[in-house]
């Protein structure tokens, strides 16, 4: 980042602004500034407000082609403890939100800035287009974020069929089912039998076994056999985290009917199943 230090200071410069000046234009200490411009990276969700205090395109001020700047994003992060990169790359879904929002007051919003009445998991920033769907969950202590651009030819025909879509519901829907999740989900990721599921659980062993196999057909569930001295025993393991858990978030979302719109975009001229 010492190149978009360079880049902050010769704009600065040419604009005739002090590094106390810019300072208060951003609303960041003239040490701040200083910092960057000694090679040290400003906040992420600070550069949009940067290039336009500078009266210069996001691609100048990284000093890079526009295909680069999301490797030079990338490249923080990684550069970050896994901890505080999390918490950063949240705050670059807020300025994909901000951005494709195309409301000045968003991109000049901070996320650390957003007064909730209340501390309830409600608050929400949601864009509907023609062009994609966009959702973030903007509650200090659960926050998501679901992005789809628009797929080529609609969204109806590249999603599994409606039989095998409502197997998957069905499944979910059996409250065994989501027992057997929660606990699995409370384990590491090392395969367990069905004699400590059902231990956990209270449900029947020989229900257990009869319920994994059914998640292992709609595969959120791996099977392998241990040799022991009783002979073969099954050993389960949960797969699929990475799309079960984005659907609870999503189930609980709906469950809870507070959603409050912190910010609501609705501007598809065609529906959503064509």
């Amino acid at each position: 980042m010492v190149q978009m230090g360079k880049i902050i200071k010769e704009k600065r410069i040419a604009k005739g602004y002090t590094q106390e000046q810019l300072g208060k234009l951003l609303n960041v200490s003239t040490q701040a500034v200083s910092k960057w411009e000694r090679g040290g990276t400003p906040d992420i969700e600070l550069l949009p407000d940067i290039a336009d205090a500078l009266d210069i395109s996001m691609d100048a001020l990284f000093g890079r082609e526009a295909k680069s700047v999301e490797m030079a994003m990338a490249k923080a992060l990684k550069e970050m403890p896994l901890e505080e990169a999390f918490r950063r790359a949240y705050k670059m879904c807020w300025a994909i939100n901000a951005g494709l929002a195309h409301e000045e007051s968003l991109i000049h919003d901070s996320l650390d800035n957003i007064k909730y009445k209340d501390t309830d998991h409600k608050y929400f920033s949601i864009q509907v287009m023609d062009q994609g769907i966009l959702s973030m969950r903007l509650a200090e202590d659960f926050r998501t974020f679901f992005f789809m651009p628009e797929p080529q030819g609609g969204l109806q025909d590249k999603l599994a069929s409606m039989e095998d879509l409502q197997k998957v519901f069905s499944v979910f829907a059996d409250m065994n089912v989501l027992k057997i999740i929660f606990y699995m989900y409370s384990r590491l990721n090392t395969p367990i039998d069905a004699s400590l599921i059902s231990k956990n659980t209270g449900i029947d062993e020989d229900v257990v076994e009869e319920y994994m196999k059914l998640l292992k057909n709609t595969n959120l569930v791996d099977i392998t056999y241990i040799e022991t001295a009783k002979g073969n025993v099954a050993a389960y393991t949960f797969r699929n985290e990475n799309a079960v858990v984005p659907f609870l978030c999503i189930a609980d979302e709906i469950c809870k009917k507070l959603v409050i719109d912190y910010w609501v975009q609705f501007e598809r001229t065609k529906p959503l199943f064509y």
